[in-house]
This record gives structure tokens, C-alpha cells and sequence, in this order.
């Protein structure tokens, strides 16, 4: 099936950080028509660093000092009232003035501007970030993955599969209906990762507080994909 593709990216250098919650923790934080989606009975909180890279329109090739930019979203999954299911996005921040503008503007997306940083020792991958208008919404990651050199990819009806392989994402138009878009890539390759230090307060700035003592209950690393983008369409 052809798909109209309007963009294309790459996502570079992913750690995803997941956390387990009873779905009644989550479901009050949603807008109405969409319900949390589950598995194993519960649902998931998903906080995700990664680096944007050669973000571009299908007419445009990357520019320098524009296409690439950092990212760190606080996500869950959930299911329209229609039965498409997605990723909700409590926040996404991102370094990149431009990025945020044409995303909450065109995308309805809720991108907020923070300080981030992207750094690797060996094996090590550091990520921190900062929102200057909110100094305590905050986060520091130390990423070690374990077998970079053994990926896999995750099976079908997995958890894995559950959480890593997410097509298609809702957005919110301020007169309440939603939008819906999707992406088109190769399975993700990933590992498992460990996190010698991780302390972040954005999941408790999207209305779910996690003690830095609660340690994640699902994480992974990939190097990351390419990424064909389609237009967003009213559901």
C-alpha cells in the first residue's frame, strides 16, 4: 500500500524507559475519547531521550543548524473512540526553538523548548535536560546498553513489540477532535540497557510524580531508525 509521505527523519541513539501503572493512574490525565491501552492488565509510562537527525519536508534537504535537534518525550498508549490505537504524548521537549513553534502550531503537538544534552563515553550515553520557564522539570540518564553488538528485534504480541513498535500517534485541535498521524519505518533493532543513574521529575510535570527509587520496569536501547512521515488526518 503507497503511503503520501510529507517528511522524512531519523531517530538516533533511542533509550526507552518504561514504568508500569494501573491504567486508573493514567486515564484521568487524557482528554476525553481516549482510553488507555493495556497490556498485561496494566498500562505503561514511557519516558524516551533520543537525537532528531536529518528532519526534512520531502521537498528540502537537510539544512544544517535546523534538521537536527534533540528530543526527550513522556509518552502512554491509548485507543480512540474509534478503536485506532497510538501514542498519547503527555509532553515532547526539544532544544530547538523552530521545532517546537512549527509543531505546536502545525502538529498540535505539545513540544516544549529545554536545554538538552547528548553525550557518549565508550559504552556510556548520557542524557540531561532542563525547561528554562520551569528549572525543576528536569532529568539526568546514564545509559549503558548491554550487548550493542547482539540487537535484536522485538516479537510480535510481545511487551517489547507493545512498546517499541508504535506507528501511529494522536494529537488534540483545540476545539477537542483529534488528529491522527503516522510513521513508516524498519523495525527497531535494540538490547537491553542498564541505567546506573536515572532522575527525572517530567513524568511528575505530566501529572504522574515516579520516586526516583521506583526503578523502570521495561527499558531498552537502539541506535535508532529512518523515518517516512504522513500527513495527519481528523479522526
Amino acid at each position: 500500500m503507497e503511503h503520501q509521505i510529507v517528511g522524512y527523519q531519523s531517530w538516533r541513539h533511542l533509550t526507552f524507559i518504561h514504568w508500569r501503572l494501573p491504567a486508573e493512574t493514567l486515564q484521568p490525565l487524557l482528554p476525553d475519547g481516549l482510553t488507555i491501552e493495556t497490556f498485561d492488565d496494566s498500562a505503561w509510562l514511557g519516558l524516551v531521550p533520543f537525537s532528531m537527525e536529518r528532519v526534512r519536508p520531502w521537498w528540502s534537504p537537510p539544512v544544517p543548524g535546523i534538521s537536527w535537534f534533540l528530543e526527550t518525550n513522556v509518552r502512554t498508549y491509548v485507543r480512540h473512540q474509534n478503536g485506532q490505537t497510538g501514542v498519547w504524548f503527555f509532553s515532547l521537549d526539544a532544544n530547538h526553538r523552530l521545532a517546537v513553534s512549527v509543531a505546536r502550531r502545525f502538529w498540535h503537538l505539545n513540544y516544549v523548548h529545554a536545554r538538552l544534552q547528548l553525550s557518549r563515553d565508550d559504552q556510556t550515553w548520557h542524557y540531561s535536560g532542563q525547561r528554562p520557564a520551569t528549572p525543576e522539570d528536569a532529568y539526568q540518564i546514564t545509559a549503558c546498553p548491554e550487548k550493542p553488538e547482539q540487537l535484536q528485534t522485538a516479537a510480535e504480541g510481545s511487551l517489547d513489540h507493545f512498546l517499541l513498535e508504535r506507528y501511529h500517534l494522536f494529537a488534540q485541535r483545540p476545539d477537542g477532535r483529534f488528529y491522527c498521524g503516522q510513521v513508516h519505518h524498519d523495525p527497531y533493532t535494540w538490547c537491553g540497557v542498564l541505567l546506573p543513574s536515572l532522575s527525572q521529575s517530567l513524568t511528575a510535570a505530566a501529572g504522574c510524580p515516579i520516586p526516583d527509587d521506583h526503578a523502570p520496569d521495561h527499558v531498552a536501547w537502539s541506535p535508532g531508525v529512518d523515518v517516512r512521515v504522513s500527513p495527519l488526518w481528523l479522526l
